[in-house]
């Protein structure tokens, strides 16, 4: 064998071939302690530029791809992720170089999310376990924590031939519970929307759907009550949890005297072309279930909610809430509740307009933004239909989002910091809507407020915002009218 035969030969073996380098689809990667994603600061392609974690936003600089030579590539495959200067000790920075094969390129992806360089043994760690924009990723000694997790989610479907909750269930964050009176929230789901009490004779129907996933059947409901009056005394769990919502006065929630069901048929609407009915709840109507045996989030655990509500019918009184509550019906401590908030009260300022507002009850307080006064991105939402989110990860982030639910997208109201003393939360489980926390016990309040629900899910885990912006197509593409 000649020189050059065996020069090629020695080149070959040091040099990856195309076909063991090609790499496979870009994803982001994502922090599951933050929702942000692992990122190219600034977008640069620079050698030597710096990782951080950033707000989800699709571009390049958040695109990373494996190859079957063990490289992390970003910026449309042409930089390495590179354990900077080839450190022995935790805290050296990570960087992005031209990919040239050397071994502070070689990293490992284990089962548990983290990601380890392969030279070093370390692991990429978001510095500080803050979950701030900005904040630089590192290499420090692995340690299962969370800020060394990263995992790459799956796109969320487009909104045709599914509902909100197989969406939520495709980006990582399934429904616990999920409620309407208007239409099937899974594309599949063919149960009952809700239950219907008539005061003739004190029948009950359960009201279904006029096709499998489509909208509910109020042909079902009109004969039912017709020539008589009705009211609506539960609010069936389409998430296979069992989170049914019974009216706070009834004899499934033991203790409960100061709330009646409301009536059946205060408003009609139209989606998808068919008539339906709301949940119109006015002052004196709440529905409540215990759900921290049956997957609604406890503690510090992350996690989502969103409603349709209406901007048209609010008063101040308080509390038009949905979502997580005391399981004692008693406003316990600060972090006790996690629920969206819509009227127009606004405790603590911060809310531009006259409302009604997006807001968060967390207990002793309703919060517009983590402080109030400088929270400019709030703004009312006077729409017939509105789209209202709160997500929380339980120890250091919330965010607040709403929007018109006929067309457009989500309007962002605030992404930052818990307020002072809410940290960590100490969420009980139970869910509400139409109340707040400390009803309806004899001697208990919380019951003043008026309010119009028309669908909402309660999700595990801290939705990423392209699952919210899917969330919020396969709303408008309802049909509310």
């Amino acid at each position: 064998m000649g020189c050059l035969s065996v020069c090629l030969v020695a080149l070959l073996t040091v040099l990856p071939t195309t076909a063991s380098a090609r790499p496979a689809s870009a994803a982001p990667l994502v922090s599951p302690a933050s929702g942000r994603c692992l990122d190219v600061k600034g977008n640069v392609d620079a050698p030597g530029t710096t990782l951080d974690i950033w707000d989800c936003n699709g571009q390049v600089n958040q695109a990373f791809e494996w190859t079957s030579a063990g490289e992390l590539r970003s910026m449309s495959g042409t930089r390495c992720v590179d354990a900077y200067d080839d450190r022995t000790a935790p805290g050296a920075p990570v960087v992005i170089r031209s990919c040239d094969g050397r071994a502070t390129q070689v990293w490992r992806q284990n089962s548990d999310g983290s990601v380890t360089g392969v030279r070093s043994g370390f692991c990429l760690d978001v510095n500080g376990a803050s979950t701030a924009n900005g904040t630089a990723v590192i290499l420090w000694t692995c340690n299962g924590r969370s800020n060394q997790n990263w995992s790459t989610p799956t796109a969320p479907p487009s909104p045709g031939g599914t509902g909100p909750c197989d969406i939520y269930a495709t980006g990582g964050t399934p429904c616990v519970a999920a409620h309407s009176t208007v239409r099937a929230l899974y594309g599949s789901y063919n149960g009952s929307l809700y239950q219907v009490r008539r005061s003739s004779d004190n029948a009950t129907r359960d009201i279904g759907l006029l096709t499998p996933g489509g909208v509910a059947d109020a042909a079902a409901q009109d004969s039912f009550c017709a020539g008589t009056s009705c009211v609506i005394t539960v609010v069936r769990d389409q998430s296979g949890h069992g989170n049914d919502l019974w009216y706070q006065g009834s004899a499934q929630v033991p203790g409960s005297s100061q709330s009646s069901p409301a009536k059946a048929s205060s408003e009609s609407l139209t989606a998808g072309g068919s008539k339906a009915y709301s949940l119109y709840i006015n002052p004196g109507n709440s529905y409540w279930r215990d759900g921290h045996l049956t997957g609604v989030p406890t503690g510090a655990a992350p996690e989502g909610a969103y409603m349709v509500t209406s901007g048209t019918h609010v008063n101040s009184g308080c509390c038009f809430d949905y979502g997580n509550s005391e399981t004692t019906r008693k406003a316990d401590a600060a972090g006790a509740m996690d629920a969206i908030n819509f009227g127009t009260q606004c405790w603590f300022g911060g809310c531009a307009g006259s409302g009604p507002w997006v807001q968060a009850d967390l207990e002793w307080g309703l919060y517009s933004g983590g402080s109030q006064s400088w929270n400019t991105r709030q703004r009312a939402f006077p729409d017939k239909f509105v789209t209202a989110m709160l997500k929380n990860n339980g120890t250091s982030r919330f965010a607040l989002k709403g929007g018109n639910a006929q067309s457009g997208g989500l309007t962002a109201l605030w992404d930052g910091a818990l307020p002072g003393g809410y940290s960590p939360m100490k969420k009980q489980g139970a869910i509400v809507l139409g109340s707040g926390g400390d009803c309806c016990k004899p001697g208990g309040g919380a019951n003043l407020s008026a309010g119009t629900f028309y669908e909402g899910a309660m999700v595990a885990g801290y939705p990423s915002d392209a699952t919210d912006d899917a969330v919020q197509a396969n709303i408008t593409a309802a049909g509310y009218r």
